[in-house]
């Protein structure tokens, strides 16, 4: 029997790939560049399936020009705004995700992002590193506590929660905003609020774990900036869509909030040169996910929906 044809577009984990070559014609990019549209046609034409990361983007204009061989695109990431999943399911081109198995890893990165925005962790590492810690008083490099604080979560999902789990440790009151309210088991006790704007009001610290969509992008702006209190922290562990950052920058000129930590950015890889001036942002380059038990878990449910798809069945991460 003749095994399906697989791309894998970037370098995944050895276990990853060591499963995929036992169950595919497998093809890896091993160069681990991001594909281009034109390496996505290419592709389409070549193989029956695809396992992309969300540095390849099926634009509407690309997938138009695929070939009828790619039947799935199993992608190996839980946010797929980088797919029109309406123009690939138009083509009849399955496509999958991986959602659930990052959640922990990337709620850690959330709290790291957190406690090293509140406690000045850029300033201290550089005072430290360059030698220039020589003096030190009751006034210096005085941060904002997490315990205690009020929490605001936008985007009460399988990241939000698990990162709800793990800052009820640092006993913090916890305020949600959600498309719906969650039930009693799921809530663990947080309050829920109806709107962005109620959320806002109460968030010494908010954090984003909801999707890049057209209705978030810039969700978080000059208006809503305003209607923290005054010195918040804001975390961004999401999609760098999420967030104005000329607006950032602006609220953290006026002290409207005290610091940032960040995982995503408008621009990416790169990030946004400005930012680097502020000690007051903690960033990381969009590592949520990057544990090595969290890439194999990814990269196996990557396979595990193929799998499902090539024996007939419905993957259980179809969208």
């Amino acid at each position: 029997m003749t095994r399906p044809r697989l791309c894998i577009t970037r370098r995944l984990s050895d276990a990853t790939l060591e499963r995929a070559a036992r169950d595919y014609d497998l093809v890896v990019n091993h160069d681990d560049t991001p594909g281009s549209a034109g390496d996505l046609i290419a592709a389409s034409a070549e193989f029956d399936a695809i396992i992309p990361c969300h540095s390849e983007h099926f634009s509407a204009e690309a997938v138009a020009q695929f070939s009828d061989r790619l039947r799935i695109v199993a992608n190996h990431s839980v946010g797929v705004d980088h797919c029109d999943l309406p123009a690939l399911k138009e083509r009849g081109i399955a496509v999958t995700n991986t959602p659930d198995v990052l959640s922990d890893a990337t709620a850690e990165l959330a709290m790291l992002l957190m406690l090293g925005a509140a406690r000045n962790a850029v300033a201290g590492d550089r005072i430290v590193r360059t030698g220039l810690w020589d003096s030190w008083s009751p006034a210096f490099m005085v941060g904002k506590q997490v315990t205690g604080a009020r929490l605001g979560i936008i985007g009460m999902g399988r990241v939000g929660r698990a990162f709800a789990a793990k800052a009820r440790g640092f006993n913090m009151d916890i305020h949600y905003y959600n498309r719906t309210e969650l039930p009693e088991d799921k809530a663990q006790g947080a309050t829920y609020h109806e709107s962005v704007e109620s959320l806002l009001g109460v968030a010494d610290f908010l954090s984003l774990h909801c999707p890049a969509t057209p209705d978030t992008t810039d969700l978080m702006n000059r208006n809503r900036f305003a209607m923290l209190p005054e010195g918040a922290v804001i975390v961004n562990t999401a999609r760098g869509a999420l967030v104005d950052e000329e607006a950032l920058l602006a609220a953290l000129e006026t002290g409207q909030i005290s610091a940032a930590g960040l995982d995503c950015f408008k621009v990416e890889p790169g990030g946004n040169p400005d930012f680097a001036k502020y000690d007051s942002i903690f960033m990381l380059p969009h590592i949520g996910s990057a544990t090595r038990q969290t890439r194999d878990a990814m990269g196996f449910r990557a396979l595990d929906n193929l799998d499902a798809f090539f024996s007939g069945k419905t993957p259980g991460d179809l969208l």
